[in-house]
């Protein structure tokens, strides 16, 4: 098999493209480097195209270690034929290759082979050709006490059990049922005898059933949750009134050709085929895709969202102060440099008799460290410590802001934060962490793991190889897509960017901390075991932004510096002329510059960065406040419109914050005046809305929102 061939067919790509990509990524590139900077060699593919020829390339050689494994396995047991092998070898998919092995794969023993070993596979063979001719003339030539076939119906019994297995067996039979179970399967959720009070969490899913492969994935995900808790039994099963007719259309001939006898006794074995053998196999196929499926849809609903959120508008480098708010313990307050270096912390009580003190510590933390603005946690007591921040005579440039704080108590508890902060508690650390997170989202969150931030869906019970590798892309992505700043970024940071790992990493903050900052991009070939190919990966998303060449600070590769160079000598200026000077960068023409490595969309790159070097692609920040009348779920009331802010995406709507410590849902049925496929058409994590209150069920803490305009 070509498989660079077979996935441009099934991409529709050429194979110039797909050989591109596979080979240079066999060769050690990385998806962004591949996406960015070699845009000439693919065609400029993007980087999710690059991701899907990377999986069906890992699943095609999947593929073909496994065909090896079966050829091995059958020639060692002298099964292997000429014509065998061929058709092996033409399988394109997991699929068909394992219906082609099922005859010959080693079986516990079985009814057909106790049969076959009583000499009755001449009897199956009989039956299967349905001649009109005497049905029990025939049989009764196979009783034989000594070969335990005792009488007729014995050696038809026999006989019918190893029809059963052919046609389980049979590759044709077994598509034709599992295109059948693709088109009218009903997934069937039934709640186990005694389980009904254990389970009433998945009381929606006691007597349920729908059509199998159209059911959204989080239904398909509750149902298997529920079966994996021992709660629900799951079935997977199209009506036998349909099935079994279908089988039967494969293998009984004619009736006007065949003895009534004959064929009863075929379709009996064609019955127990279907019923023992064959629906039981493919429902457990159809229930693996089933899950596949749904994984991979929640994987993709995860993955949207983390995106969205680690991109989501940061505030930039500014003098902090950060609060995590409480209580009975209080609020602990810490302040942070421009660079989020921890400067001081302290701890207030704002909401009792410590209040006066609590302003006067404020106060004058913000003056001593001239604080630019202050995050304070969506958490416990956060909208209560919002409005006593508020009221105090802060200077107005000071931004007060909520920040989302999930995953702030993960990190504060991580090695990550002990390495950090060794002598500070998790209060400290998890206060640090929300203001960071206000300062730069993509540069703190990083360090928590994906799944402790709160924007998937059923991400514990999705496959955890398919979800970490999803995430891990995703990551990638978005610090490549951002860049990096070489002198200030965190070892968590920098070992997410291109070609580098958390070894590469962890030297380089070494480095920089034993020889100050680095001041050229050339310099991090120094770093220990960050070598050529490791730079040639990297370089280009690492910045320097007082570095000595004016183009470190920029995406443009330092495989490309000759050409601006060149650019800059024939404008007739220096290259830092060049840069943040979009009149003169619009004068050079692209074309002039064209090299067999560098072709029109390196060089159109290129020139987007001389304009704009460096340029930030995340989105300017917005300040955001709640409304100020409503702190708790029993403030609203149905009719009421409230500002919100997206905290997570799923494939039924969208969860909203407005406030009041419990996320409301806006179903997808309401996120527009008009019929919504995708929530993600409409909406985005970290996007502030406004919605109209539709329901509030204090007692189960359910609140129902609405987008829609027209009502």
């Amino acid at each position: 098999m070509n498989i660079n061939h077979t996935i441009s067919c099934e991409l529709k790509l050429t194979d110039k493209q797909v050989e591109a990509v596979t080979t240079l990524l066999d060769k050690g590139a990385t998806i962004p480097f591949i996406a960015r900077y070699r845009k000439e060699m693919t065609d400029s593919l993007d980087e999710v195209v690059i991701a899907d020829i990377r999986d069906r390339a890992q699943s095609l050689k999947e593929l073909s270690v496994r065909k090896e494994a079966i050829l091995k396995s059958l020639a060692q047991r002298e099964l292997l034929t000429g014509d065998l092998e061929t058709t092996i070898a033409e399988a394109v998919s997991m699929t068909k290759l394992e219906d082609l092995y099922e005859r010959y794969r080693p079986k516990k023993r079985t009814r057909a082979q106790d049969a076959r070993e009583r000499g009755l596979a001449p009897l199956a063979t009989f039956l299967l050709a349905q001649k009109y001719q005497d049905l029990g003339a025939e049989a009764q030539k196979f009783v034989c006490p000594d070969n335990g076939v005792t009488c007729v119906d014995e050696a038809l019994a026999g006989a019918r059990d190893i029809i059963a297995e052919t046609v389980n067996e049979d590759p044709k039979a077994r598509e034709a049922v599992r295109d059948l179970f693709f088109a009218k399967g009903q997934i069937l959720s039934r709640v186990k005898k005694g389980k009904e009070e254990a389970g009433a969490k998945f009381q929606d899913y006691f007597d349920w059933s729908e059509s199998a492969f159209k059911a959204p994935s989080h239904r398909i995900l509750a149902m298997f949750r529920g079966k994996n808790e021992s709660i629900l039994n799951v079935h997977v099963l199209p009506e036998e009134e349909i099935a079994l007719p279908l089988v039967e259309r494969l293998f009984l001939r004619h009736p006007s050709k065949t003895h009534s006898d004959i064929r009863d006794q075929v379709k009996l074995a064609l019955k127990d085929a279907y019923k023992r053998l064959l629906s039981k196999s493919i429902e457990k196929e159809s229930l693996a895709r089933l899950k596949l499926g749904a994984d991979d849809q929640a994987i993709a609903v995860f993955v949207t969202n983390l995106r969205e959120l680690l991109l989501s508008a940061p505030l930039g480098q500014k003098r902090m102060m950060a609060i995590d708010p409480g209580f009975r313990t209080g609020c602990k307050v810490v302040c942070l440099d421009s660079q989020g270096k921890l400067l001081d912390h302290d701890v207030i009580f704002p909401h009792d008799k410590g209040r006066p003190k609590a302003m006067q510590i404020i106060s004058n933390l913000v003056k001593r460290f001239s604080i630019e603005a202050v995050a304070i946690g969506n958490g416990t007591a956060g909208r209560e410590t919002q409005v006593f921040v508020k009221e105090m005579d802060l200077p107005p440039d000071v931004e007060v802001v909520m920040v989302d704080e999930s995953g702030a108590s993960i990190y504060s508890a991580s090695a990550i934060a002990r390495q950090e902060f060794p002598d500070q508690d998790i209060t400290v650390r998890g206060a640090v962490s929300i203001g960071r997170r206000l300062m730069d989202p993509l540069a703190e969150l990083v360090k928590i793991d994906p799944k402790s931030i709160g924007v998937g869906q059923y991400q514990h019970d999705v496959d955890q190889k398919l979800l970490r590798n999803g995430l891990e892309d995703v990551v990638k992505s978005c610090v490549n897509q951002v860049g990096v700043e070489a002198n200030t970024a965190s070892k968590e940071l920098l070992a997410q960017v291109s070609g580098l790992n958390s070894t590469i990493a962890a030297n380089m903050v070494a480095y920089r901390n034993e020889h100050g900052a680095f001041t050229t991009r050339k310099s991090f070939l120094k770093v220990p075991r960050l070598g050529p190919k490791a730079f040639e990966q990297a370089a280009g998303f690492l910045r320097i932004q007082n570095g000595k060449n004016p183009l470190d600070k920029s995406g443009i590769h330092p495989e490309s510096y000759d050409i601006v160079a060149r650019m800059a000598q024939q404008s007739g200026c220096k290259i830092e002329e060049l840069l943040h000077n979009a009149q003169r960068v619009r004068a050079i023409d692209p074309i002039a510059y064209v090299t067999p490595m560098a072709g029109l969309p390196t060089l159109t790159d290129i020139l987007n960065e001389l304009a704009a070097p460096g340029r930030d692609p995340r989105k300017a920040f917005q300040s955001f406040s709640f409304d100020e009348t409503i702190h708790k779920i029993t403030d609203l009331a149905p009719g009421m419109r409230v500002p919100g802010i997206v905290t997570n995406v799923t494939a039924f709507g969208a969860f909203v914050d407005i406030g009041v410590h419990q996320d409301g849902l806006v179903h997808i049925s309401q996120l527009a005046d008009r019929y919504v496929k995708d929530p993600n058409e409409i909406v985005s994590v970290r996007q502030q809305v406004r919605v109209r209150v539709l329901e509030v069920d204090v007692k189960r803490k359910r609140i129902s929102l609405s987008m829609k305009q027209g009502e």
